[in-house]
């Protein structure tokens, strides 16, 4: 830090201001002490882990979600106990469609002096960001991730909510079910269609077809038709996440198939995008916002008591439901 005050003509105090996102320095001598510590090479985690108090906790928020649905969720969940813990967020926005910000993005939040970040799914299992977090040292929760080293996990229990909901769609009596896939680089895509899986395994005279998928809307209505283009199609679509169902909904409505008198169609999340289509959706309610919340306020706690980032540490797994809607119906023969 003294070698960067040298550089840029300040002093010490200065550029502790500086990395703390203080509104009391000119925008002249901001830049300058940014261009200094870009040409310096320096990141300034350990001072800033030092810096966060009680009095100012500063927790960084990396997100990135094909599903604005999800995301509008996870981001109430995180303002909404940020606020009643007195804690300052400081945002970093990934790439489109999921997709992790750069190093230079990653490190430019660290500057800014928080004490720890909170990654929105996928990116609490991305292997880029994990890499530059763990190497600054500073603690980390990742929300629908499953035991990420070095980092507070939570969650709900994936594979055992899609075993529910496929064992209900059995038990309404359909026999040819669709399914689409999640994410395949996230552990939850893989956790839902094990569920899915393991219900079919326990029933008699079940057939199953899936289509590829990634949580956007765009990735569901191409799945949805490939599903409803096999020979016989499914009489019952579950899909990996709200918004691929709603996709699923709209491409039977353009094929002129009443849902759910001819296909029924489920979701997984509970998020708006299942009340705001005709049929609302059956689905299951992941508590998307007390996730958010959970964990930003376990990181917080983490944070204030000084602890260090441990190798391993115990998902923590919140409840889940199923919400039943107006999207399915028994099926006969």
């Amino acid at each position: 830090m003294d070698d960067v005050a040298a550089r840029a003509g300040v002093s010490a105090m200065t550029v502790s201001r500086v990395i703390n996102g203080r509104s009391n320095v000119g925008a002249e001598t901001r830049a300058a002490v940014h261009e200094a510590i870009r040409a310096l090479g320096y990141t300034p985690n350990v001072a800033a882990r030092s810096l966060v108090t009680s009095a100012e906790l500063r927790i960084g928020v990396i997100y990135a979600n094909p599903s604005a649905a999800f995301m509008s969720d996870f981001l109430t969940g995180v303002f909404e106990e940020a606020s009643a813990r007195g804690a300052r967020l400081v945002l970093l926005k990934g790439g489109e469609g999921g997709g992790a910000p750069d190093k230079a993005a990653i490190d430019t939040l660290l500057a800014a002096g928080v004490g720890g970040v909170i990654l929105a799914p996928p990116l609490g299992e991305a292997a880029s960001v994990l890499r530059v977090l763990r190497k600054a040292g500073l603690p980390m929760a990742a929300v629908g991730a499953y035991g990420v080293r070095d980092a507070i996990c939570v969650r709900i229990d994936d594979r055992h909510a899609a075993f529910e909901m496929a064992r209900e769609l059995i038990e309404l009596g359909h026999r040819r079910l669709g399914f689409i896939l999640g994410n395949p680089d996230q552990a939850a895509s893989a956790e839902r269609l094990a569920g899915f899986l393991a219900a079919v395994r326990e029933a008699e005279g079940v057939s199953i077809v899936t289509a590829q998928g990634d949580f956007s809307f765009a990735s569901g209505l191409a799945a949805a038709e490939q599903l409803l283009d096999a020979s016989p199609p499914p009489t019952a679509i579950f899909a990996s996440n709200d918004d691929m169902a709603a996709a699923a909904v709209s491409v039977a409505h353009r094929r002129q198939l009443d849902v759910p008198g001819e296909l029924t169609v489920v979701g997984f999340d509970d998020t708006s995008a299942a009340v705001t289509l005709w049929p609302p959706l059956t689905t299951i309610h992941q508590p998307v916002r007390k996730l958010a919340a959970e964990a930003l306020g376990l990181l917080a706690a983490e944070i204030t008591a000084g602890q260090e980032p441990t190798d391993r540490r115990a998902d923590h797994v919140l409840e889940y439901e199923i919400v039943r809607r107006q999207s399915t119906a028994s099926r006969q023969g």
